[in-house]
């Protein structure tokens, strides 16, 4: 019986894949879940009396009890990037699929809305890495064009 050699590369080629494609649903739903958590501390500060004191006291209290049963993706540094993406990103449908978490949190320390859709923009377009978004925007590339 002769044996087609490429059948293994062609499998090992559709099992890398359906890993990436795993990966990136799975970082995709982490990336709505931080935003859904940011949306529902904001709802929450929109009730409370003195915004500025309370948001401080209740992303604390969220961590406090978080991060003891769910890790440090709950710490209170994550809690306040949860909010902080929420307020930059309000509508859920604008997030991309193709960003990770990673790559979005890089985007948040931007200011300039045009800065951020341009590094948005070609993170897609080049599917940039974490890495190479990093050096992409500490490199200035968005002044330099």
């Amino acid at each position: 019986m002769i044996i087609n050699q490429s059948i293994i590369k062609d499998i090992k080629s559709i099992i890398v894949q359906s890993k990436d494609k795993a990966i990136r649903a799975v970082d995709h739903q982490r990336t709505l879940m931080y935003w859904h958590i940011g949306k529902r501390i904001f709802e929450e500060e929109q009730e409370g009396k003195n915004r500025a004191d309370y948001g401080k006291y209740l992303t604390e209290y969220i961590a406090d009890e978080l991060e003891p049963e769910y890790g440090s993706g709950f710490s209170k540094r994550q809690i306040e990037l949860s909010r902080q993406f929420y307020r930059t990103f309000p509508i859920a449908n604008t997030l991309y699929s193709q960003l990770s978490w990673s790559q979005y949190k890089l985007l948040l320390r931007l200011e300039i809305d045009q800065q951020r859709d341009f590094y948005i923009a070609e993170t897609i377009k080049n599917n940039w890495t974490v890495r190479q978004l990093e050096r992409q925007i500490y490199s200035n590339l968005y002044e330099r064009l």
